[in-house]
C-alpha cells in the first residue's frame, strides 16, 4: 500500500490522539455515521493536502467511510503529526504521504503522490496541491470535477487563476463559509497561535507589546487572545475598515514601521510577502518575539533577516536567536512557518469540527454536482452552511426558535409597512 511515513510503530500514540479528538467533533462523526450507510462518495478518487493532525484524520476517516478513495499529503512541511499520519496508516488503511520537517524535495514528491491517484476531487489548504496540478500535472486536470480550498491564502490564489482564466475546474471556497471563517479563523487561530508562541517562549504577555499584522479574522482572534492575557495590543494594517474596526474595537493602530520600534512580540496573519522586512528587525528592540501565522512562511523575511545578522542558533525548540549586526538579538519562532502547527497542535478539535464537516459535505455536492458547475471559485452553498450550524447548535444541546408563518410572510412580503 503505497505510504510515506516516518514510523509506523508510532501508530498507538496516534489512535489515541485520533480518539480523543473525535469526542470533539460530534458533527463530522454524525455525518461519518450517515456516510457510512450512504456511501455517497463511493468511486470517488479524492486527493487531500492538509494539515496531518488527529482532527485531519478524522475527516479522512469520514470522506473513506462515504466510499472515496483517499490519498493524503502534508499541506506545511512542519505541521505533520507523526504519530497520527502511522496510526491513518495502520489502523485505518490510509494513503499518506507526510513526515514532520520534510524538505522542499520531498514535500513535492508527497503531493505529487497523492495527485498519483488521478483524483476526481481535489482537497486543499493553501492551494500548493492545485498549484502542480495547474502547472506541472495539467494532464491530470480532465478528470477532476471539483475541489475545496479551506484557507484564506488559498483562495486569494485561485481567485487570481479564475480572473487570469486557467482555471481548470471549479473549486468551492470553504474557507469562506460563514461556520469556517467566523469560528476556525478567528477562535481557531486566536487560541491555537497564543499556544503556539508560549510553548516556543513560556514568556508572560500580560504587560508586553504585542503586535498583530494583518486584521482578518484570524488576527481579530490573535489580537482578543492576547489582550485577553493582559497585553497591550498593536494592530497594523493596509484596509482602512479593518484599521478602522480596529480602532472602535480598543486597539492601538499604526504603521509596521512605528510598531516595529515599540513591539516585544510580533505576529503577521495577513497573507502577504515580506510584512516584516530587514529594515523592521533592524528598528526592532533587543530581545523582540517574532512569529507567523499566516498559511506560507514569506510574511517574515528571513532571506533578508540572515543577511544582517551575524551569527544563529537554536535556544528551544522552534526558537533560534539571530544577532543581527547591529549588536541586537530578535528571536524567530518556528522557522517562521505556521507557528500553531509548527509548535503547537493547531485549532482546537471542536471548532474543526465545523470546518471538516464543511469540507465533507462539500465533497458530497461536488461528487454529484461537480459536473454541472462552472469553471469557477464558489462560495459553500448556504444549505450545507446553515446544515453544520444546525448539527453544531444540537451536539452541544441548544436549541433556537423558528419564524411562524405569519414573521416569514412578513420578511417575504413588500406590502406590509407600519
Amino acid at each position: 500500500m503505497p505510504s510515506d511515513v516516518r514510523d509506523l510503530k508510532l501508530s498507538p500514540a496516534g489512535k489515541a490522539k485520533i480518539e480523543w479528538a473525535d469526542r470533539s467533533m460530534p458533527v463530522l462523526s454524525t455525518i461519518r455515521t450517515r456516510f457510512s450507510s450512504e456511501k455517497p462518495l463511493e468511486g470517488i478518487r479524492l486527493s487531500a493536502c492538509l494539515h496531518v493532525t488527529s482532527e485531519t484524520a478524522n475527516l479522512v476517516r469520514t470522506l473513506m467511510a462515504g466510499g472515496a478513495e483517499v490519498r493524503l499529503c502534508a499541506s506545511n512541511p512542519l505541521s505533520t503529526q507523526d504519530e497520527v499520519a502511522a496510526s491513518l496508516v495502520s489502523d485505518f488503511g490510509a494513503h499518506v504521504f507526510a513526515v514532520k520537517g520534510e524538505d522542499t524535495k520531498r514535500y513535492y514528491e508527497h503531493i505529487n503522490a497523492a495527485l498519483d491517484l488521478k483524483p476526481m476531487v481535489t482537497m486543499d489548504d493553501g492551494a500548493d496541491l492545485v498549484s502542480e496540478l495547474h502547472s506541472r500535472r495539467k494532464d491530470l486536470a480532465a478528470s477532476v470535477v471539483g475541489g475545496t480550498e479551506e484557507t484564506t491564502t488559498g483562495v486569494n490564489r485561485l481567485r487570481s487563476l479564475e480572473k487570469q482564466k486557467l482555471l481548470a475546474y471549479p473549486i468551492i471556497a470553504v474557507n469562506d463559509a460563514d461556520t469556517k471563517h467566523l469560528f476556525d479563523n478567528r477562535y481557531g487561530t486566536g487560541q491555537s497561535t497564543i499556544d503556539g508562541i508560549l510553548r516556543c517562549t513560556n514568556l508572560l504577555l500580560a504587560g508586553l507589546e504585542f503586535v498583530v499584522c494583518g486584521y482578518g479574522w484570524c488576527g481579530r482572534g490573535v489580537a482578543a487572545r492576547a489582550k485577553g492575557a493582559g497585553a497591550r495590543v498593536i494592530v497594523t494594517e493596509v484596509n482602512p475598515l479593518r484599521a478602522l474596526e480596529a480602532v472602535m474595537d480598543g486597539y492601538w493602530v499604526m504603521p509596521i514601521a512605528e510598531a516595529a520600534r515599540i513591539g516585544d512580540v510580533f505576529v503577521t496573519l495577513t497573507g502577504d510577502v515580506n510584512v516584516i522586512s530587514t529594515q523592521h528587525f533592524e528598528a526592532m528592540k533587543d530581545g523582540a518575539v517574532v512569529a507567523n501565522s499566516g498559511h506560507f512562511n514569506v510574511e517574515l523575511d528571513l532571506t533578508g533577516m540572515q543577511k544582517i545578522s551575524t551569527s544563529r542558533r537554536q535556544l528551544r525548540d522552534s526558537l533560534e536567536e539571530y544577532t543581527l549586526r547591529n549588536g541586537k538579538k530578535v528571536f524567530v519562532l518556528g522557522e517562521g512557518r505556521l507557528i500553531n502547527l509548527a509548535a503547537a497542535e493547531g485549532h482546537p478539535a471542536s471548532v474543526m469540527d465545523m470546518s471538516f464537516a464543511n469540507q465533507a459535505l462539500c465533497a458530497e455536492f461536488l461528487a454529484r454536482k461537480g459536473r454541472t458547475l462552472e469553471k469557477k471559485v464558489y462560495g459553500v452553498p448556504s444549505e450545507i452552511d446553515s446544515q453544520v450550524a444546525r448539527l453544531k447548535l444540537e451536539a452541544m444541546g441548544i436549541r433556537i426558535d423558528a419564524l411562524t408563518e405569519e414573521q416569514s410572510r412578513y420578511l417575504s412580503s413588500w406590502e406590509i409597512g407600519t
